[in-house]
């Protein structure tokens, strides 16, 4: 099945955004939809620049490794499956460089937002500065 024309809706903050599916994470994409509708929180990263995560401890999405990078774009969102640092999610807001404190990571970019990526900063800076926000990810 070929999941790369869909649409995710992103709730966060009082924004919505518009994530398209990754073709070349099939398997993650596959794998994530079946959660949706997904509720979470999102925090500032740590360790990365100008990203919010999703930290998710121990947790497996049940896929490995595909279409993984240390450098999101603004608006990309990765999985991380976990191993060298917790299972997570992670959107880039601004420039970022995903790493931990173990060092360099990489993850699976599944999601490219493709509306509202104007509105990324304001989130970013709204997360960092009030705390946790709650996410919604659901279909389109």
């Amino acid at each position: 099945m070929n999941n790369s024309n869909t649409l995710i809706a992103i709730d966060v903050a009082g924004h919505r955004l518009l994530a398209q599916a990754h073709p070349q994470a099939p398997k993650t994409v596959a794998a994530f939809l079946k959660l949706l509708p997904y509720r979470q929180k999102f925090i500032h990263v740590r360790w990365s620049g100008e990203g919010v995560w999703v930290p998710l401890g121990e947790w497996s999405l049940g896929v490995d490794f595909e279409n993984h990078t240390s450098h999101p774009s603004v608006g990309d969102i990765l999985f991380y499956p976990g191993g060298y640092s917790e299972t997570e999610i992670i959107m880039a807001y601004g420039p970022c460089s995903f790493s931990s404190k173990m060092g360099q990571l990489a993850g699976n970019h599944f999601l490219t937002v493709v509306d509202g990526r104007d509105q990324l900063p304001e989130i970013g800076r709204k997360v960092l500065w009030e705390g946790a926000q709650d996410v919604v990810f659901s279909l389109a």
